[in-house]
């Protein structure tokens, strides 16, 4: 049977200040030379995950807050909203904030209208973009920087998609309606032939409950917020300790 392991980036797999431990990616790849595959799940665009693939190398990229999978160069699943809605959300958002800073994904392109595009560690590959025309494309997913939680949510209403928000962040995510980890996980597990009661995930956030949930063993870190506490299945040691590394070095290379 073949068997999965999920894991979320930030604040999981990744130390606070954004290192990946090389403990960490030797049982990574001791797990992937036993024939178990493995793939990250993260709200990240593409282009703010890049760095962390190309040393990871994992199997499936689940990114842009489950939005989109890549396997390699190939991108094996895209969950969007229509051009029109893209550009309506924009305008509303521009409407009620005419100063937000604004980002939409379309596949590994990110448009951004900052002016210190270079200087972000995430995001220095995205495209300046003024939104002061139509994008020409749909996007898999629009954030923006917004006053408060109340402002995002009517928006959300109005267009009918989804609301994702960030761990003590004011940045506020709009997703296609249904779209999010748990869809992109389904979507992998079928297209792969993978059971999800062999699957393992871990995570720390709100936005990796379902996640955590769907899965056969759902894994929290001891840093993640008691919400995700108190419905993992385990819990295992910090992202600072090596949790994700301490878990599969018991569970799986024992």
């Amino acid at each position: 049977m073949k068997k999965l392991i999920l894991t979320d980036l930030d604040h999981t797999l990744l130390k606070t200040d954004g290192t990946i431990s090389h403990r960490t990616l030797e049982v990574l790849r001791k797990c992937r030379e036993k024939g178990v595959f493995f793939a990250i799940a993260t709200a990240r665009y593409w282009i703010g995950a890049e760095r962390y693939t190309e040393l990871l190398k994992p199997d499936y990229e689940i990114t842009t807050d489950g939005t989109l999978i890549h396997s390699g160069e190939r991108c094996i699943y895209s969950c969007e909203l229509t051009a029109d809605v893209t550009n309506g959300i924009v305008e509303e958002i521009l409407k009620i904030v005419p100063t937000a800073e604004i980002t939409v994904a379309n596949g590994k392109t990110v448009y951004w209208n900052s002016k210190h595009i270079a200087e972000s560690k995430k995001l220095h590959k995205a495209v300046y973009f003024e939104y002061d025309r139509p994008l020409r494309c749909s996007g898999n997913k629009i954030v923006a920087e917004l006053p408060d939680e109340s402002i995002a949510r009517d928006i959300a209403d109005k267009f009918g998609c989804k609301l994702q928000c960030y761990r003590g962040e004011n940045w506020y995510g709009f997703l296609p309606s249904g779209a999010g980890k748990t869809a992109a996980i389904n979507a992998l597990a079928e297209k792969c032939g993978i059971s999800l009661a062999e699957t393992v995930s871990f995570g720390d956030d709100k936005n990796d409950i379902d996640m955590l949930k769907m899965c056969g063993t759902g894994v929290a870190v001891a840093n993640a917020v008691q919400e995700v506490l108190d419905i993992a299945d385990e819990v295992t040691a910090s992202n600072d300790e090596d949790g994700v590394a301490l878990w599969l070095e018991k569970n799986f290379l024992a």
